[in-house]
Parts: structure tokens; sequence; C-alpha cells
């Protein structure tokens, strides 16, 4: 018998399904075998006992290399990659943002520019849609086909958003063909009322961005977005849930057999509205958009997470450094660059805070961090699990380790991290991407440039 490139052995196989103690073997860049035994049958040998092998995480929600408002994300497809890699994550959906006046075709080839010879870890493009021209409108069809099945659409943001009747014209073109539409949910006229109000009367710490975009704005901007599609029958995926009156609505169109998805991220189920009263403007370190909710809301995200109701759990990686970049708005909240880093811990916080503390089973952790997002965005069976055939994507997972998250443990090009002297238990040890050992020890070991391009197929609703 041939003997398999890579045997690991003696470790826990986790999937959306099952938990079992086997070997796995790896030829080229595929999982080849699945059993018990393998280990004679290995030119190499990994032990990976009292630890688990999970599949490689996806993150669906990231930021490389993107110019907004004169500034750029401080990570771009090699530090951002890399970093991914060294948290376990093995795939990321990136948001290409077409610029006024370009085409879909002429924004998505920036976007592989940005990433060609950088990526270190497979990586897609979403489609951030701004400018919907007749042109860009009929573009839509043929880009899903070159497999590019997902577009975002935002209800905020001068420069950005789009009107109803736009939302609901991509709505049903992307259903026509085989694609979804994720939204950035947010009422774009109670944001600027309250920004107005709030600047006017001289309020203009980090503390009132969150009071400038309430939770009620993301609910009634989700509620209307989930009847648009409703109306014409289109899927519907919600970016960065992070209140719970937003969950409501989601629970309640899932109840009426409506095809409405939505993912959460780290920071709303981890950080608070408090964190933006830290002195001396550290606070702007959490302005992000939806802003951090009051405590009671992570809880009931949670809820969602373990009841179905939130399918995935994303970063929104939108790393922007504290000096040079956001103390741009000391003097106005409104001027803060909107985003934090998240790319790296994401793997571990989300297997302490769910799993430690009993809230969510293993299962259910593969299924929100990779599983799913694999299904729901056309990468699946290739990504998202442990099987025969599937890319030998795997985190070797140790549940013992113990580590403090803090920037000089990241490798986030970035001067902070949101989740300062966070103890976690349970952290990567390997992350193997396509069959090759790319991070070991918390070492990143691979080849820039390493990373493919993935052309996805149609998303699959959950």
């Amino acid at each position: 018998m041939k003997k398999f490139d890579l045997v690991i052995t003696k470790g826990t196989i986790v999937t959306a399904s099952d938990i079992f103690q086997a070997d796995l073997a790896i030829q080229g860049d595929k999982i080849a075998a699945i059993g018990p035994s393998l280990a004679p049958f290995g030119n190499r040998l990994m032990d990976a006992g009292g630890k688990y092998l999970f599949p490689g995480g996806i993150d669906v929600h990231t930021h490389l290399d993107m110019p907004s408002g004169g500034i750029v994300t401080s990570d771009d497809f090699y530090t951002g990659t890399v970093a991914a890699a060294c948290g376990g994550t093995t795939t990321i959906i990136d948001f290409a943002n077409q610029s006024p006046g370009e085409s879909l075709e002429e924004t998505v080839d920036i976007w592989h520019r940005k990433a060609e010879g950088k990526a270190v870890i497979d990586y897609s493009f979403h489609i951030t849609v701004c400018d919907m021209r007749d042109s860009v409108f009929n573009e839509i069809p043929d880009m899903i086909r070159r497999g590019y099945p997902s577009f975002k659409l935002f209800t905020t943001y001068d420069g950005l958003r789009v009107e109803d009747g736009v939302l609901i014209r991509a709505l049903k073109q992307t259903r026509e063909h085989g694609g979804i539409v994720c939204v950035h949910a947010e009422n774009h006229h109670m944001i600027q009322y309250l920004v107005k109000e709030l600047l006017t009367e001289g309020k203009t710490a980090p503390q009132y961005h969150a009071l400038s975009r309430p939770a009620l704005a993301e609910q009634e901007a989700v509620a209307r977005v989930i009847r648009l599609g409703q109306l014409v029958e289109a899927p519907i995926y919600i970016v960065h849930l992070s209140s719970r009156e937003a969950l409501g609505e989601i629970s309640r169109a899932r109840r009426e057999g409506l095809p409405v998805m939505a993912e959460t991220c780290p920071q709303y189920l981890l950080l608070s509205d408090k964190y933006y009263l830290e002195p001396d403007f550290q606070g702007a370190k959490y302005v992000m958009s939806p802003p951090l909710r009051p405590w009671e809301s992570q809880e009931e995200l949670w809820k969602g997470i373990a009841g179905g109701a939130i399918q995935v759990v994303a970063t929104d990686h939108c790393p922007y450094n504290y000096k040079g970049q956001k103390d741009l708005g000391r003097e106005a909240f409104n001027r803060i660059p909107n985003g934090s880093p998240g790319i790296e811990a994401r793997m571990s916080l989300i297997y302490n805070y769910g799993i430690n503390e009993q809230i969510i089973d293993l299962c259910k952790y593969v299924e929100i961090t990779a599983t799913n997002p694999a299904k729901i965005f056309g990468l699946y069976p290739q990504k998202g699990t442990l099987g025969v055939g599937s890319d030998a994507d795997i985190i070797i997972f140790d549940p013992n380790l113990e580590k403090t998250i803090s920037k000089d443990l990241l490798h986030e090009r970035v001067d902070y991290t949101p989740y300062q002297g966070m103890e976690v238990k349970g952290y990567p040890v390997a992350t193997i991407a396509r069959g090759e050992l790319i991070v070991e020890e918390g070492r990143f070991i691979g080849k820039q440039g390493r990373g493919n391009f993935l052309r996805r197929s149609h998303p699959v609703v959950l």
C-alpha cells in the first residue's frame, strides 16, 4: 500500500455532527483516510493525543487592505492571513468594496491584486456594491457564474447605502441567479438625526458613538430588510448582528419559515458598551458599527447561537491603529474610524466562552466557526469539515492550553487588541492548510502567497 504523506494519530476528531477518536491521513492537499491504526501507513506522523482535530476555521467577514476615508486598514493580505492562520482560521472571505464609477469586474480585479502573492491561506471575496447603476446591476448574474455569489449592501453610511427600491431589485436579481445578499442593517435617518443632536450638544466623546446608533436603529433596519426579502422571496444574510432586539426580528422571521440567516461576532458576545467609557480616549478602540451593546444583549446572542437563530460567528476584522488612525476622531466621535481587530483570537475566544462555559457543545462550535460558513457561502464540502476528499484544513487544538490574550501574543498588525487581558483555556497548537503545516506552537512557518483564490458555488440557506 502506498504510504500517506502525513498521518495525524490519536486525536479526537470533531465535526458538526460527530465526535470520535481516529487517525487522519493526508495525501497531497486532501484528507485521504480517517480510521483506526493508520500510523503504519504514514511517511510522517503527528501525535495529537489529548487534543482535538477541528476543521480549519472559516472567517466570512474580514476587511484587509481596505481604504476608507483616506486611511487603510492596518492588516494587508499577508499580515492578516498570518494572524488568521495562527489563530486556527484557514479560509477567509474578504469584502471587495466597489468605488463609485467602478464596474464589479474592476472591483474584484483590484482585490485580486491586493491578495495575490500575499495571502497565506485560501480566500474568496464578497462584492460590496455601493454604486448600483443599471450596468452594474446587469453584471450580477455573470459575477455569480464566475464564483462570486455573495454581495453586500448597506442601509446606512453616506456614499455606501442603497435605497429600498435598489435593495429589492438586488435581492430579486441574486435570487434568480443563485446568489445571496448580505446586509449591514441600521436605520440611516435615525443615526443621522442622533449624531447631529449629540454633536450640537457638545457630546463628542467615544461613548456617544453607541448612543448615536441605538439597538432600535438596528432592529428597524433588520425588520425592514427581512420584509423586503420576503416580498421577492429572496434569502437574506444579516452581517454582524449585535443586539437582542435585532435578534428578535431574526428569530421571528425564521419561525415564519423565511430564508433569513445571521452572523454575530466575538465582540458582541464578550464586550459591552461600558468599554466606551475607558479614560483618555481609549474608548475609541471599541468604536465599530453596529456598536457594542449593554451586557444584557450578550446572553440573548449566545442563546441565539445555541438555538440556531444565529448560524455563524465571524469577526468583522477591520483593524485600525489607535495611534494615527483611531485618534483622528478626538474632536468628534463620528470621525473615529469604525472597526476593530479580531481575526486571530476568534477560535479560542468562542471555545473558551462557549464550550468552557457550557453554552454550546463541540459540534455546535465547529458548526458556527467552519461548517455553516462553508455551506452558506458555497464552499462545502471542500471546506468546513473533516471528511475524505475535503481539503486538509485542520486545527490541532489543545483544550488544556491556557493563554492570556494580548497585543504581544497576537500577530495582527495593529497596536492594540480589544480582548487585552482575557484569559482563555483552549488554543490551537498547529494549523494545517491544504495539507501543509503552516503554524506550529504559535509560529507561522508557511510561505507568503501560498493561499489560493476560491471560486464559490451557490449559497445554501440553513
